[in-house]
């Protein structure tokens, strides 16, 4: 029976992001299991780029420049050009996938994978348009990250044209993918909801996210003082420093809960909000017990080590950051977001669920964890379900199905 042998894999880039983690994961594994695999990227650049094995192929796709590249795109559809016409011919501008496109197709024609596997949402989209080119017949399948619906309704991305019509665009095109891949339930249901999607062409696999390598390096050593056997307890999150991730209102709880006991906070990742969120820990009195020291390298030797870790999200798909510290043993807190947060927890069972920014919800969290944490087992038994072994199986299971059935079409 035919199979998935050759495996494009296609993303935007290698940015720190748990996309982008995941999905090196996956193609770890698939080498491991006898597969070739190409790691196909719009930009190769990111934190994640010295992660790549040598086994790996990395192939990084040309750019069109301006209007020939949105022609381009939009010939691809042209029966759907009502659809693609404000999105990609008259944004203010566009996404760089999608200069992307015309190399995509090179890429197929040339290296002729057996199935594309893409990943975020432009990137799901180009694979798409360039797998129904004329003469191209290469099977892609999508995975969808984040909650639609939220995603593209936040202040910030309601601003932004490549947001504005995204729900339009994977309504009419994510039915043409020959599968449709969700992170958790949550994003399934929200992506059937958000965007029109039969429900039924959705599949839901887990992130591939613990191995043994994150065991391993999780006992690494952690030279901080601040994380030093008998130190004063530490409140740990991790992400980008965005407003999706919400960090003012973890700041904001940790204020709350210095009013009565010691903490430090410390939280991991850079982003555009830095000086923002570094001001507010000013302003509340807390900055000299607040630690953001960027993007880190080995976030899980941090994890092992922390006394409770917060993920205070607005909106999430399955997020992997949350599974890592179960992973390493770390009691957890999650906000109550769109996305898989609910379903990694099992509604509260592994930790505390919170609004969306309620402050004072989330200390009172904290507070908990800090006098009664989760049972160290309970963290590690739950945090199995979500191993890249029982990712690869579900993933190739699905990409070599879907090779069988377009090798019975042809």
């Amino acid at each position: 029976m035919a199979r998935a042998n050759r495996i494009a894999i296609l993303l935007p880039s290698l940015e720190g992001g748990g996309a982008e983690r995941s999905m090196l994961n996956l193609a770890n594994a698939f080498l491991g299991r006898s597969r070739d695999v190409d790691l196909v990227l719009c930009r190769a650049k990111g934190a994640y780029l010295d992660n790549v094995p040598d086994e790996l192929t990395v192939v990084e796709l040309e750019a069109t420049a301006g209007i020939p590249a949105r022609l381009l795109a939009a010939m691809a559809n042209v029966r759907d050009l009502w659809v693609t016409v404000k999105p990609v011919l008259l944004a203010k501008k566009n996404a760089p996938e999608i200069a992307r496109l015309h190399a995509l197709r090179r890429y197929i024609r040339n290296r002729r994978p057996d199935i594309i596997l893409s990943a975020l949402t432009y990137a799901n989209l180009i694979a798409i348009w360039a797998a129904n080119t004329k003469g191209v017949e290469t099977p892609v399948v999508v995975s969808e990250r984040n909650a639609l619906s939220t995603q593209c309704s936040t202040p910030a991305n309601q601003r932004k044209w490549r947001w504005r019509y995204l729900p339009d665009l994977v309504n009419r095109f994510y039915p043409s993918a020959d599968a449709v891949v969700s992170v958790s339930e949550q994003v399934a249901d929200d992506l059937s909801v958000a965007a029109g999607l039969d429900r039924q062409h959705v599949t839901t696999i887990y992130n591939p996210v613990v191995d043994d390598a994150l065991r391993r390096r999780a006992e690494e050593p952690l030279e901080h003082e601040w994380f030093a056997p008998g130190a004063i307890p530490v409140v740990l999150g991790a992400g980008r420093l965005v407003e999706q991730k919400d960090f003012s209102t973890l700041i904001r709880a940790f204020a709350r809960l210095r009013e009565g006991r010691e903490a430090r906070l410390v939280i991991l990742g850079e982003g555009k909000q830095r000086h923002s969120l570094e001001g507010l820990a000013g302003e509340l009195g807390v900055r000299d017990d607040v630690l953001l020291p960027g993007f880190v390298e080995n976030p899980f030797r941090y994890m092992a080590r922390a006394s409770v870790f917060v993920l205070s999200s607005r909106y999430e798909g399955l997020p992997g950051v949350l599974i890592q510290a179960l992973a390493c043993g770390c009691p957890v807190i999650s906000t109550n977001c769109p996305g898989g947060s609910a379903e990694i927890l099992a509604n509260g069972k592994y930790g505390p669920l919170v609004d969306v920014g309620d402050v004072a919800a989330m200390a009172e969290a904290i507070e908990l964890q800090l006098d009664y944490p989760t049972a160290r087992d309970l963290l590690l038994g739950r945090a199995e379900d979500f191993s890249v072994e029982r990712a690869a199986d579900r993933y190739l299971e699905l990409l070599d199905g879907v090779v069988a059935g377009a090798g019975a079409r042809v």
